[in-house]
Protein backbone atom coordinates (compact mmCIF):
# COMPACT_ATOMS: atom_id res chain seq x y z
CA UNK A 1 0.00 0.00 0.00
CA UNK A 2 1.45 3.42 -0.91
CA UNK A 3 2.25 5.74 1.97
CA UNK A 4 0.01 8.76 2.49
CA UNK A 5 1.75 12.07 1.75
CA UNK A 6 2.74 14.07 4.85
CA UNK A 7 0.12 16.52 6.06
CA UNK A 8 0.58 19.76 8.00
CA UNK A 9 -1.87 21.50 10.29
CA UNK A 10 -2.08 25.27 9.79
CA UNK A 11 -3.77 27.24 12.58
CA UNK A 12 -4.48 30.94 12.08
CA UNK A 13 -6.10 33.82 13.92
CA UNK A 14 -5.65 37.61 13.72
CA UNK A 15 -4.09 37.34 17.20
CA UNK A 16 -3.04 33.79 17.99
CA UNK A 17 -2.90 33.78 21.77
CA UNK A 18 -0.12 31.96 23.61
CA UNK A 19 -2.68 30.12 25.73
CA UNK A 20 -4.42 28.79 22.63
CA UNK A 21 -1.11 27.77 21.12
CA UNK A 22 -0.17 25.95 24.33
CA UNK A 23 -3.48 24.10 24.42
CA UNK A 24 -3.16 22.95 20.82
CA UNK A 25 0.46 21.94 21.39
CA UNK A 26 -0.62 19.83 24.37
CA UNK A 27 -3.35 18.20 22.30
CA UNK A 28 -0.97 17.36 19.45
CA UNK A 29 1.93 16.38 21.70
CA UNK A 30 4.45 18.47 19.79
CA UNK A 31 5.31 22.16 19.32
CA UNK A 32 4.64 23.90 15.99
CA UNK A 33 7.30 23.82 13.30
CA UNK A 34 6.61 27.47 12.48
CA UNK A 35 5.09 30.22 14.60
CA UNK A 36 4.38 33.92 14.29
CA UNK A 37 1.78 36.19 15.95
CA UNK A 38 -0.99 35.11 13.55
CA UNK A 39 -0.25 31.53 12.57
CA UNK A 40 1.39 28.25 13.49
CA UNK A 41 2.15 25.12 11.47
CA UNK A 42 2.58 21.58 12.77
CA UNK A 43 4.11 18.81 10.69
CA UNK A 44 3.00 15.19 10.25
CA UNK A 45 -0.24 15.50 12.18
CA UNK A 46 -2.63 12.57 12.47
CA UNK A 47 -5.88 14.50 13.00
CA UNK A 48 -8.68 13.83 10.52
CA UNK A 49 -11.03 16.47 9.11
CA UNK A 50 -13.51 16.04 11.95
CA UNK A 51 -10.74 16.47 14.52
CA UNK A 52 -9.54 19.65 12.85
CA UNK A 53 -13.09 21.01 12.79
CA UNK A 54 -13.46 20.30 16.49
CA UNK A 55 -10.11 21.94 17.22
CA UNK A 56 -11.10 25.06 15.28
CA UNK A 57 -14.45 25.30 17.06
CA UNK A 58 -12.99 24.72 20.52
CA UNK A 59 -10.25 27.32 20.20
CA UNK A 60 -12.10 29.70 17.86
CA UNK A 61 -9.36 29.66 15.25
CA UNK A 62 -9.10 28.87 11.57
CA UNK A 63 -7.51 25.45 11.10
CA UNK A 64 -6.70 23.50 7.96
CA UNK A 65 -5.03 20.24 6.99
CA UNK A 66 -2.74 20.90 4.03
CA UNK A 67 -0.30 18.73 2.03
CA UNK A 68 3.11 19.51 3.47
CA UNK A 69 4.78 20.12 0.12
CA UNK A 70 1.93 21.78 -1.78
CA UNK A 71 3.16 24.99 -3.42
CA UNK A 72 1.08 27.93 -4.55
CA UNK A 73 2.88 27.68 -7.88
CA UNK A 74 1.22 24.26 -8.35
CA UNK A 75 -1.94 26.23 -9.18
CA UNK A 76 -2.70 28.38 -12.20
CA UNK A 77 -5.92 30.25 -11.40
CA UNK A 78 -7.85 31.75 -8.51
CA UNK A 79 -11.55 32.53 -8.96
CA UNK A 80 -13.06 34.90 -6.41
CA UNK A 81 -16.65 35.76 -5.59
CA UNK A 82 -17.26 39.46 -4.99
CA UNK A 83 -20.12 40.27 -2.59
CA UNK A 84 -19.31 39.39 1.03
CA UNK A 85 -16.08 37.77 -0.17
CA UNK A 86 -13.72 40.16 -1.95
CA UNK A 87 -15.75 43.09 -0.58
CA UNK A 88 -17.59 43.71 2.66
CA UNK A 89 -21.15 44.22 1.36
CA UNK A 90 -23.89 42.76 -0.80
CA UNK A 91 -24.14 45.46 -3.46
CA UNK A 92 -27.76 44.80 -4.38
CA UNK A 93 -28.82 45.29 -0.76
CA UNK A 94 -27.02 48.62 -0.52
CA UNK A 95 -28.46 49.86 -3.80
CA UNK A 96 -31.92 48.90 -2.56
CA UNK A 97 -31.37 51.04 0.53
CA UNK A 98 -31.63 54.12 -1.68
CA UNK A 99 -35.10 52.95 -2.69
CA UNK A 100 -36.12 52.24 0.91
CA UNK A 101 -36.22 48.50 0.16
CA UNK A 102 -33.05 47.24 1.82
CA UNK A 103 -34.69 44.96 4.40
CA UNK A 104 -36.87 43.30 1.76
CA UNK A 105 -34.01 42.80 -0.69
CA UNK A 106 -31.54 41.71 1.99
CA UNK A 107 -33.93 38.98 3.17
CA UNK A 108 -34.08 37.60 -0.37
CA UNK A 109 -30.31 37.82 -0.75
CA UNK A 110 -29.70 36.00 2.52
CA UNK A 111 -32.13 33.23 1.57
CA UNK A 112 -30.48 32.83 -1.83
CA UNK A 113 -26.99 32.65 -0.32
CA UNK A 114 -28.16 29.99 2.16
CA UNK A 115 -29.47 27.94 -0.76
CA UNK A 116 -33.09 28.26 0.33
CA UNK A 117 -34.33 29.63 -3.01
CA UNK A 118 -34.43 27.04 -5.78
CA UNK A 119 -34.54 29.50 -8.69
CA UNK A 120 -31.58 31.83 -8.23
CA UNK A 121 -32.22 33.62 -11.53
CA UNK A 122 -35.78 34.51 -10.58
CA UNK A 123 -34.66 35.61 -7.11
CA UNK A 124 -32.13 37.99 -8.65
CA UNK A 125 -34.69 39.35 -11.11
CA UNK A 126 -37.09 40.00 -8.21
CA UNK A 127 -34.44 41.90 -6.29
CA UNK A 128 -33.31 43.93 -9.30
CA UNK A 129 -36.93 44.79 -10.15
CA UNK A 130 -37.19 46.57 -6.81
CA UNK A 131 -34.45 48.95 -7.95
CA UNK A 132 -36.49 50.28 -10.87
CA UNK A 133 -36.55 54.07 -11.13
CA UNK A 134 -33.45 54.75 -9.07
CA UNK A 135 -31.07 57.31 -10.46
CA UNK A 136 -28.00 55.44 -11.72
CA UNK A 137 -25.81 57.77 -9.66
CA UNK A 138 -26.64 55.64 -6.61
CA UNK A 139 -24.22 53.03 -7.97
CA UNK A 140 -21.37 55.52 -7.62
CA UNK A 141 -22.53 56.35 -4.11
CA UNK A 142 -22.48 52.69 -3.10
CA UNK A 143 -18.98 52.39 -4.55
CA UNK A 144 -17.68 55.51 -2.80
CA UNK A 145 -19.58 55.42 0.49
CA UNK A 146 -20.31 51.80 1.40
CA UNK A 147 -17.98 49.41 -0.35
CA UNK A 148 -14.63 48.41 1.09
CA UNK A 149 -12.32 45.52 0.40
CA UNK A 150 -12.33 42.51 2.67
CA UNK A 151 -9.44 42.30 5.12
CA UNK A 152 -6.40 40.87 3.37
CA UNK A 153 -7.84 41.19 -0.15
CA UNK A 154 -4.99 43.26 -1.55
CA UNK A 155 -2.37 41.00 0.01
CA UNK A 156 -4.09 37.89 -1.35
CA UNK A 157 -4.33 39.22 -4.90
CA UNK A 158 -0.74 40.45 -4.83
CA UNK A 159 0.46 37.07 -3.56
CA UNK A 160 -1.46 35.19 -6.21
CA UNK A 161 -0.15 37.39 -8.99
CA UNK A 162 3.42 37.10 -7.68
CA UNK A 163 3.11 33.31 -7.83
CA UNK A 164 1.97 33.52 -11.45
CA UNK A 165 -1.72 32.70 -10.97
CA UNK A 166 -4.35 34.27 -13.18
CA UNK A 167 -7.06 36.11 -11.23
CA UNK A 168 -10.76 35.84 -12.08
CA UNK A 169 -13.49 37.82 -10.32
CA UNK A 170 -16.78 36.00 -10.96
CA UNK A 171 -19.91 37.39 -9.36
CA UNK A 172 -23.67 37.19 -9.27
CA UNK A 173 -23.44 40.92 -8.61
CA UNK A 174 -22.97 43.72 -11.08
CA UNK A 175 -20.36 44.75 -13.63
CA UNK A 176 -20.44 48.35 -12.37
CA UNK A 177 -18.53 47.09 -9.32
CA UNK A 178 -16.54 44.17 -10.75
CA UNK A 179 -15.04 46.34 -13.48
CA UNK A 180 -13.88 48.92 -10.94
CA UNK A 181 -12.44 46.23 -8.69
CA UNK A 182 -10.64 44.69 -11.64
CA UNK A 183 -8.99 48.02 -12.39
CA UNK A 184 -8.22 48.78 -8.75
CA UNK A 185 -6.63 45.41 -7.95
CA UNK A 186 -5.16 44.50 -11.33
CA UNK A 187 -7.36 41.43 -11.75
CA UNK A 188 -7.14 39.62 -15.07
CA UNK A 189 -10.81 38.91 -15.76
CA UNK A 190 -14.26 39.65 -14.40
CA UNK A 191 -17.70 38.14 -15.01
CA UNK A 192 -20.89 39.61 -13.55
CA UNK A 193 -24.41 40.81 -14.36
CA UNK A 194 -25.14 44.10 -16.10
CA UNK A 195 -27.84 46.41 -14.78
CA UNK A 196 -29.91 48.06 -17.49
CA UNK A 197 -29.83 51.85 -17.39
CA UNK A 198 -32.07 54.02 -19.58
CA UNK A 199 -32.04 57.82 -19.49
CA UNK A 200 -29.86 57.75 -16.38
CA UNK A 201 -32.13 55.50 -14.34
CA UNK A 202 -32.18 51.82 -13.44
CA UNK A 203 -34.96 50.01 -15.27
CA UNK A 204 -35.16 47.11 -12.83
CA UNK A 205 -33.91 44.72 -15.50
CA UNK A 206 -30.66 42.98 -16.36
CA UNK A 207 -28.90 42.92 -19.72
CA UNK A 208 -27.84 39.52 -21.05
CA UNK A 209 -27.59 36.10 -19.44
CA UNK A 210 -27.50 35.90 -15.64
CA UNK A 211 -24.28 34.88 -13.93
CA UNK A 212 -25.61 32.14 -11.68
CA UNK A 213 -23.99 29.12 -10.05
CA UNK A 214 -23.49 27.21 -13.30
CA UNK A 215 -22.21 30.30 -15.10
CA UNK A 216 -19.61 30.71 -12.36
CA UNK A 217 -18.49 27.13 -12.84
CA UNK A 218 -18.32 27.60 -16.61
CA UNK A 219 -16.28 30.79 -16.14
CA UNK A 220 -13.76 28.96 -13.95
CA UNK A 221 -13.50 26.01 -16.30
CA UNK A 222 -13.26 28.27 -19.34
CA UNK A 223 -10.43 30.26 -17.77
CA UNK A 224 -8.61 26.99 -17.03
CA UNK A 225 -9.06 25.83 -20.63
CA UNK A 226 -7.57 29.08 -21.92
CA UNK A 227 -4.62 28.62 -19.57
CA UNK A 228 -4.13 25.04 -20.67
CA UNK A 229 -4.66 23.64 -17.17
CA UNK A 230 -7.32 21.53 -15.48
CA UNK A 231 -9.78 22.80 -12.83
CA UNK A 232 -7.73 20.77 -10.34
CA UNK A 233 -5.16 23.57 -10.68
CA UNK A 234 -7.73 26.22 -9.74
CA UNK A 235 -8.62 27.79 -6.39
CA UNK A 236 -12.21 28.97 -5.85
CA UNK A 237 -13.24 31.31 -3.03
CA UNK A 238 -16.81 32.16 -2.06
CA UNK A 239 -19.40 32.42 0.68
CA UNK A 240 -22.81 31.54 -0.73
CA UNK A 241 -24.75 28.70 -2.32
CA UNK A 242 -24.23 30.12 -5.81
CA UNK A 243 -20.48 29.53 -5.35
CA UNK A 244 -20.79 25.81 -4.70
CA UNK A 245 -20.66 24.65 -8.32
CA UNK A 246 -17.40 26.44 -9.10
CA UNK A 247 -15.97 25.38 -5.74
CA UNK A 248 -16.80 21.75 -6.49
CA UNK A 249 -15.01 22.02 -9.84
CA UNK A 250 -11.85 23.57 -8.38
CA UNK A 251 -8.98 21.59 -6.93
CA UNK A 252 -9.00 23.74 -3.79
CA UNK A 253 -12.03 25.59 -2.44
CA UNK A 254 -12.20 28.14 0.35
CA UNK A 255 -15.37 29.11 2.20
CA UNK A 256 -14.76 32.66 3.42
CA UNK A 257 -16.98 33.68 6.36
CA UNK A 258 -19.51 31.53 4.58
CA UNK A 259 -22.95 30.11 5.04
CA UNK A 260 -22.93 26.70 6.84
CA UNK A 261 -23.86 24.78 3.68
CA UNK A 262 -20.84 26.24 1.89
CA UNK A 263 -18.41 25.75 4.77
CA UNK A 264 -19.44 22.10 4.99
CA UNK A 265 -18.52 21.45 1.35
CA UNK A 266 -15.32 23.46 0.96
CA UNK A 267 -11.85 21.98 1.31
CA UNK A 268 -10.90 24.85 3.65
CA UNK A 269 -12.77 27.45 5.67
CA UNK A 270 -11.86 30.90 6.97
CA UNK A 271 -14.08 32.29 9.72
CA UNK A 272 -11.74 34.56 11.68
CA UNK A 273 -8.84 35.70 9.49
CA UNK A 274 -8.72 37.83 6.38
CA UNK A 275 -8.47 36.56 2.82
CA UNK A 276 -4.68 36.61 2.97
CA UNK A 277 -4.88 33.55 5.23
CA UNK A 278 -5.29 31.56 2.01
CA UNK A 279 -1.64 32.22 1.19
CA UNK A 280 -0.61 30.17 4.23
CA UNK A 281 -2.29 26.99 2.99
CA UNK A 282 0.86 26.47 0.92
CA UNK A 283 4.45 25.61 1.68
CA UNK A 284 6.89 28.55 1.63
CA UNK A 285 8.63 29.06 -1.68
CA UNK A 286 12.33 28.35 -2.19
Amino acid sequence: MPLSPPVDLVVQHPLLADAVLAAITAQLGAPPRERDPRRARWSDVTLDAAGVGALAATHRVDAALVPANRMLSDFRLIALDMDSTLINIECVDEIADFAGRKAEVAALTEAAMRGEIGDYDESLRQRVALLAGLDASVLERVWNERLSLATGARTLVAGMRAAGLRTLLVSGGFTFFTERLQAQLGLDENRANTLEVVAGRLTGRLVGAIVNAQAKRVALEGACARLGCTPAQAIAVGDGANDLAMMASAGLSVAYRAKPQVAAQATHTIAHCGLDAILHFFAPGP
